[in-house]
C-alpha cells in the first residue's frame, strides 16, 4: 500500500525547506552524472592496474549502463508507490555501497559486478531526484526549481571528466568510485531530515518485475555476444540468439500485462516512435564516441588522465550554457531542423576527430572537433526532449521521458559493446598506440554514419507538434550520456 501524500506541494524556493530540497536532489543526481562521465577517463589506468583486456573495460562501462537502462522505469514506479523520498534514500545508500565495493575491488570480476549494482542504485535515485522537486514545490516555483536542479546537475556533469582525471593522476582511479561515499553520507541524512515524503497515493497493482528482468536479460545477452564475439566461441552465438529471443518475449509480456512497465500502446504515436529511433542513432554514436575518445587521447595522443578529462570539457560546457536557448529556438521554428542539423554537426565533429593522432595539438586538432560536437549536441538535445514530450498525452509525459532516457542509455550500451568489434579492435588494442589508432580511425566514420542515418530519420519523420503540447521544464542540461529526464506534473 502506498504511503499517502501528507499535503499539497507548497514549498517555496526562497524558504530554508526549498533550499534543502534543491541541495539534496542536486547532490544525489550529481553522483550518477559524475559516475557517467568520470569512469571513461580512468579506463586505461584501470586496465593497467588490474592487468585486463579491452573486453573487461567495456564491461566496466556497460555493467552500469545495463542495469540503469533496464530498471530506470521500474525505479520511478517504486517511488510513486512507496514514497519518493524513501526510494531516493535507498538509491543513494545502495549507490554508495556499490561505489565502495568498486573502489575496493581486487579484480575486474568484482569491479564489474559492483558496477552493475551501482546501476541499480542509480535507477532508484535518478527518477526520484526530479520527482521530489515536482512533488514538493509550489506550482509557481516548480519550473524554476527544475531549472536550478538541471543547471547545477549540468555543472556536476561538466566537471566530471576533469575531476576524474585529477583523481586518477592523484590518489588513484579507485577514488573515482570512493568519492561517492562521503557524498552519500551527506545526502541521505539531509534527505531524511529535510525533504518531505510524497507518493502518488492510492492502491497500486503488482509491479512489472518480469518485464524489468526480461529487459535486463535481453540487453545483457546481446551485450555479451557483441563483446565476446572476437573469441568466436559457440557460446557467443547462443547468447546472441537467446538475447533476441528474450527481447521478443519481453515485448509479448508487455503487451499482455494489465500494468506493464513499458506499455506498447505508447508507440501508437508515430512521432514518438520516430523520435526514439532518432534517439537510438544519436546516443549510440555519442556512447561510442566518448568511450573511444577518452582512450584515444591517452593511449595514442599521450595525454595524462587529467589532461584528457580537461580536454573533454567544451562539449558539456557548451550544453550547459546554450541548451535553454536552443530549446527556445526549437519552440519557434519547430524540431525538424534542429533534429536534422544537430546530428549532422556531430557527424562532422567525429570526422574531425580523425586529425587526433600521435602528438596531437589540442588547439588545432582536438578543440575544433569538440567545439563542433558541442554545437551539435546543443542544437539537438533540448528539442529532442521537447518533441518526445509533445508526441504523447500530457498524462504520459513522465513515462515518455523515461522511455526516451532508457532508450538512450541502451543505445550507448550497445555501441560500447559493438563498436570495437566493428572497428576490428583486438583484446589488447588499448595497450598499443598504433593498433588503437588504426581501429579508432575505422570507428569514427561508423559513428558519423549512424548520425547521418539519425538526421535522415528526423528529416523524414519529425513534424512540428501542437503549440498546446507540454514543454520540458528543465532546459539547462549538461549531461552527454542521455537526454534530460522529465516526470509528470507533481501530485
Amino acid at each position: 500500500m502506498a504511503v499517502p501524500s501528507q499535503k499539497s506541494p507548497d514549498v517555496r524556493i526562497s524558504s530554508p525547506a526549498g533550499r534543502w530540497i534543491l541541495f539534496t536532489t542536486v547532490l544525489g543526481s550529481s553522483m550518477v552524472l559524475l559516475d557517467s562521465t568520470v569512469v571513461n577517463v580512468a579506463l586505461p589506468r584501470i586496465g593497467r592496474d588490474l592487468d585486463t583486456d579491452l573486453a573487461a573495460l567495456q564491461w566496466t562501462v556497460n555493467a552500469y549502463m545495463l542495469t540503469l537502462a533496464a530498471l530506470i522505469l521500474l525505479g520511478g514506479s517504486l517511488g510513486d508507490a512507496y514514497g519518493r523520498r524513501k526510494i531516493f534514500v535507498i538509491g543513494v545508500v545502495w549507490f554508495a555501497a556499490a561505489s565502495l565495493l568498486c573502489g575496493l575491488a581486487p579484480g575486474t570480476g568484482v569491479l564489474i559486478a559492483a558496477r552493475a549494482l551501482q546501476g541499480v542504485g542509480g535507477a532508484l535515485l535518478t527518477p526520484g531526484s526530479l520527482a521530489l522537486i515536482q512533488a514538493s514545490f509550489h506550482p509557481d516555483d516548480r519550473a524554476r526549481a527544475v531549472g536550478l536542479w538541471s543547471g547545477f546537475g549540468g555543472i556536476g556533469a561538466a566537471v566530471g571528466p576533469f575531476l576524474g582525471g585529477w583523481l586518477v593522476d592523484g590518489p588513484g582511479w579507485r577514488w573515482v568510485f570512493l568519492l561517492n561515499v562521503p557524498l552519500a553520507l551527506l545526502c541521505a541524512p539531509v534527505a531524511v531530515r529535510h525533504v518531505p515524503e510524497s507518493s502518488a497515493g492510492g492502491p497500486h497493482g503488482r509491479f512489472d518485475v518480469a518485464g524489468a528482468a526480461l529487459g535486463a536479460v535481453a540487453l545483457a545477452l546481446v551485450t555479451y555476444a557483441l563483446i565476446e564475439a572476437p573469441g568466436g566461441s559457440p557460446a557467443v552465438a547462443v547468447a546472441g540468439i537467446a538475447g533476441v529471443a528474450a527481447g521478443v518475449v519481453f515485448w509479448r509480456v508487455e503487451k499482455r500485462r494489465p500494468d506493464p512497465m513499458l506499455p506498447p500502446d505508447i508507440f501508437a504515436s508515430r512521432q514518438f516512435t520516430a523520435v526514439n529511433l532518432v534517439t537510438l542513432c544519436v546516443y549510440a554514436a555519442f556512447g561510442g564516441f566518448f568511450f573511444l575518445t577518452a582512450l584515444q587521447l591517452q593511449v595514442v595522443a599521450g595525454y595524462s588522465p587529467l589532461r584528457a578529462g580537461t580536454a573533454l570539457l567544451p562539449t558539456t560546457v557548451l550544453m550547459l550554457l546554450f541548451s535553454a536557448r536552443s530549446g527556445a529556438l526549437a519552440d519557434r521554428i519547430g524540431p525538424r531542423a534542429p533534429l536534422t542539423v544537430g546530428p549532422l554537426l556531430c557527424a562532422a565533429a567525429m570526422l574531425l576527430m580523425l586529425r587526433v593522432g600521435k602528438d596531437a595539438h589540442y588547439l588545432t586538432d582536438v578543440l575544433p572537433a569538440l567545439l563542433v560536437m558541442g554545437a551539435g549536441m546543443v542544437t539537438l538535445v533540448a528539442p529532442l526532449t521537447a518533441t518526445v514530450l509533445a508526441s504523447v498525452d500530457a498524462s504520459h509525459a513522465g513515462l515518455a521521458s523515461g522511455v526516451n532516457n532508457a532508450a538512450a542509455r541502451a543505445a550507448g550500451l550497445i555501441a560500447v559493446a559493438a563498436l570495437p568489434l566493428l572497428a576490428g579492435m583486438g583484446p589488447e588494442a588499448y595497450r598499443s598506440a598504433d593498433a588503437f589508432d588504426a581501429a579508432f580511425r575505422r570507428a569514427m566514420p561508423i559513428c558519423a554514419g549512424v548520425l547521418v542515418v539519425g538526421a535522415g530519420l528526423a528529416f523524414a519523420t519529425v513534424r512540428r507538434p501542437s503549440r498546446a503540447c507540454r514543454r520540458p521544464e528543465g532546459r539547462t542540461h549538461g549531461s552527454v550520456t542521455c537526454p534530460p529526464l522529465e516526470v509528470g506534473r507533481g501530485r
